[in-house]
């Protein structure tokens, strides 16, 4: 039969048994005809969980070309061994066996002459990663032979296999840096063409091979991305978001398109990539209402099918972003339910991280302090890394002082006085130098002195306040370092871009309850947010702005 006419006839077969009958019905077939019978054989017989019909390699048909591939290798164009070996190798026959043994020594040796083209060289390499893994010898081979064919005329599959044998020879130990640098400059050009799953790929690579100085291909990746996003396969997708952190990618319309994508896919997503899109949320302070919203949806629904992890990864970003979804009160129902059932699961840190989430937008896990008080899950604590760190004594310490001002009905354990930190770290709401500078110099020209107020004062209750002012009796200004006579304490938060979601007005949650307990705790918490006085001209104006601010009775 012609061969154009037979492979026409072969992608019309559903079975492999149709397959097989068709090739014993032929009384002669070329080698690349009976290996693009095997994969064709391959693409229907293998899904997700292996083989699905294993008595296919009893059958006769099928033990006869096996037979005449391993005996007459030598006599196999490159074509035919080669799709032959990716086929076997798919069909999961022993690799230790004679037939796949015939087929590898033929093509090292093949490899060895350099009798192979580089569509040969990229489909051994292939079967090479799927077969044996990173220590394959012949990898190396291989890429010494790309590197003498002519990179600026390869095919995007050339380019995406050679990444992969590249994160194989890295990992290894070999130097490649030359290699890379060509391919990342020719890579560059072909972006426009590559498919979801070849853009993934080197993305991928490139995370692994930590090209961070392959700036321009990694953003031109990073942007072809955003069209692919409904495309892209979970562990696609997971592959481009770890791009997107590693290398500090932050591309806005990336971001609208997961927006449009998550919501409604979120009942088919894996949850690992859910969990992965929240990290990413997270990391880059985003906060988006649409995935969060559906999100927490999907959490109330498949909240049962979730390892703890999945669970912390679906919850903490709530608390971080301080952002509470419309369906806020059946979603901690369900955290309430899922942590009754499975509390023993959780590794005692991420337990630790999920409660203290909780806590940063009011949602109080008083039933389960108890436990996190008791000294047995402290020294679980203290055993796992990081240990009991400034961070971790923080968030315990914030736990305490959060059920002692918000849950007077807490009669359980108290967090002993050694597990407590002196003053929170500022994770990500340091003062930004620049804005309370300016702050300072409105309040000098306000109150004419600099002793009226002071700048980061270390409070009895573990937070730092950004400026502090003292008020007597009848209102008037005292001097920061007097102590007696003191009626009303003003903190003033002067909150930097930095304490807020990215491209928003909302808080950061660690911001949100500092806000929260200073008030509990007595002081007047008066907020001056970046974007009230960032076009404030003068220090005049900034003057005028803090009087109304801070003192509204005597303001006009």
């Amino acid at each position: 039969m012609d061969e154009q006419l037979f492979f026409k006839k072969l992608n019309n077969l559903c079975t492999s048994k149709e397959i097989l009958y068709c090739l014993s019905s032929l009384e002669v077939i070329s080698d690349t005809m009976a290996s693009g019978a095997l994969q064709r054989i391959s693409e229907i017989e293998v899904d997700d969980n292996g083989l699905k019909n294993p008595g296919l390699l009893d059958n006769e048909v099928f033990k006869a070309l096996c037979f005449q591939f391993e005996f007459e290798s030598s006599k196999l164009s490159n074509t035919g061994l080669l799709n032959a070996l990716q086929a076997l190798i798919k069909l999961c026959i022993d690799p230790r066996s004679t037939l796949m043994a015939s087929l590898l020594s033929e093509s090292e040796e093949r490899l060895g002459k350099g009798q192979l083209t580089t569509e040969n060289l990229c489909a051994l390499g292939e079967s090479l990663l799927e077969l044996e893994g990173p220590s394959c010898a012949m990898l190396e081979q291989i890429v010494n032979h790309m590197q003498e064919k002519d990179i600026e005329r390869w095919s995007p599959r050339e380019i995406v296999m050679v990444y992969k044998i590249l994160q194989v020879t890295v990992r290894e130990g070999r130097q490649c840096q030359n290699l890379l640098n060509r391919l990342n400059s020719v890579t560059l050009c072909t972006v426009s063409q590559l498919s979801p799953n070849f853009a993934s790929v080197i993305l991928n690579s490139l995370v692994v091979l930590r090209q961070t100085q392959a700036v321009p291909l990694v953003t031109a990746l990073c942007k072809h991305s955003v069209k692919h996003v409904p495309y892209f396969t979970d562990h696609e997708l997971v592959n481009v978001l770890e791009a997107f952190l590693y290398f500090g990618q932050k591309v806005q319309i990336f971001t609208e398109a997961l927006e449009r994508h998550v919501p409604k896919s979120i009942l088919t997503l894996h949850p690992q990539t859910v969990s992965k899109v929240m990290q990413y949320c997270c990391k880059k302070m985003i906060l988006s209402k649409p995935i969060f919203d559906a999100v927490a949806e999907g959490f109330i629904s498949n909240a049962d099918r979730l390892t703890t992890d999945q669970i912390a990864a679906y919850i903490i970003p709530f608390g971080t972003l301080n952002y509470l979804p419309p369906s806020a009160s059946s979603l901690f129902r369900k955290l309430e339910i899922v942590l009754h059932t499975r509390l023993r699961q959780f590794q005692p840190h991420t337990l630790l991280n999920l409660l203290h989430s909780c806590v940063l937008i009011q949602r109080y896990p008083v039933n389960f302090l108890p436990k996190i008080f008791s000294p047995y899950f402290l020294q679980k604590l203290q055993a796992q890394p990081p240990g009991l760190n400034r961070a971790v004594m923080s968030q315990l310490t914030q736990l305490f002082l959060t059920v002692t001002l918000e849950c007077p009905f807490y009669e359980g354990p108290k967090l002993l006085s050694k597990y407590q930190v002196k003053a929170f770290p500022t994770l990500h709401s340091s003062p930004d130098v620049h804005l309370i500078k300016r702050v300072k110099t409105g309040l000098l020209y306000l109150l004419k002195k600099r002793i009226y107020f002071a700048s980061e004062v270390s409070t009895p209750y573990f937070y730092v306040v950004d400026i502090e002012i003292k008020l007597d009796e009848e209102g008037f200004v005292l001097p920061a370092s007097q102590l007696e006579e003191v009626h009303r304490r003003i903190a003033l938060c002067v909150d930097g871009q930095n304490r807020f979601c990215a491209h928003s007005h909302n808080l950061l949650g660690e911001e949100a309850i500092k806000q929260r307990h200073l008030q509990l705790l007595g002081y007047e918490v008066v907020q001056i947010p970046f974007f009230e006085i960032e076009d404030l001209q003068n220090t005049r104006k900034m003057a005028d702005y803090l009087h109304k601010k801070i003192f509204p009775c005597t303001y006009g």
